[in-house]
């Protein structure tokens, strides 16, 4: 998974005059002696980071979109960190439906399979749409912030609550608007009560963020510094 994030991240805010910084990217990871059986096998790998880092979000989201805040076996859900992902290694309109339709698949066959209760399936799931467009949008305004550094890692971070934040509210707002299962509660009464959710709900979308984004940089940095010296 290092490979498809290092090798995207090192493409992105590409000057369109001047290719110091992607090119560089490929020049290091093409230096480097992978375990691949050939150089064809590599290269292959080389012209299709996009599609295999949006397989790799889309396994992470697989894994981990059974449980919302996760539990003594489960992870928690990943999906808002990877959307936020593919906005940062991907930031197109391909990796968003890829992954929207995976996550409408997932909750289907977790319904209909695994016995998944269908309690939050109401006509404010549509919702998810702009909830998941937020956190992808995020990603790719954050995307050129890509030093190793304190400022850029805390724009990134940034970005990242505030487009968590905005997708809380969107999910639990239209949630309590349209799913018919709150007519006893005002709004100040409702969020009253989803607030308690809040700190797990973005805890976990940043420590997947973070920790992908912070090994990304840190091997993407060594290599670097390692084809400067070369």
């Amino acid at each position: 998974m290092a490979f498809y994030f290092v090798s995207t991240f090192a493409n992105a805010q590409t000057p369109t005059k001047q290719r110091p910084y992607g090119y560089r990217g490929l020049k290091i990871i093409t230096s480097l002696r992978l375990p691949f059986p050939d150089f064809q096998r590599m290269n292959f790998l080389q012209q299709n980071t996009k599609y295999l880092t949006i397989f790799a979000l889309a396994l992470l989201m697989a894994l981990t979109r059974s449980d919302h805040f996760g539990s003594a076996i489960t992870l928690p859900d990943a999906s808002l960190a990877v959307f936020y992902l593919a906005g940062i290694f991907t930031g197109g309109v391909l990796s968003f439906v890829v992954l929207l339709t995976e996550a409408a698949l997932l909750d289907y066959i977790a319904i209909t399979h695994w016995q998944v209760s269908d309690y939050c399936i109401s006509p404010a799931y549509v919702f998810l749409i702009p909830t998941y467009a937020i956190m992808l949008l995020a990603g790719k305004w954050s995307a050129k912030y890509t030093s190793l550094n304190s400022r850029d890692l805390s724009r990134q971070l940034m970005y990242l609550l505030v487009a968590g934040s905005i997708a809380f509210l969107i999910s639990n707002g239209s949630f309590y608007l349209l799913s018919g299962k709150f007519p006893e509660l005002s709004v100040v009464e409702y969020m009253q009560r989803v607030a308690k959710y809040y700190p797990a709900y973005i805890s976990s979308t940043l420590i997947y963020s973070l920790a992908i984004l912070l090994f990304s940089k840190l091997v993407f940095a060594l290599y670097q510094e390692k084809y400067k010296t070369a």
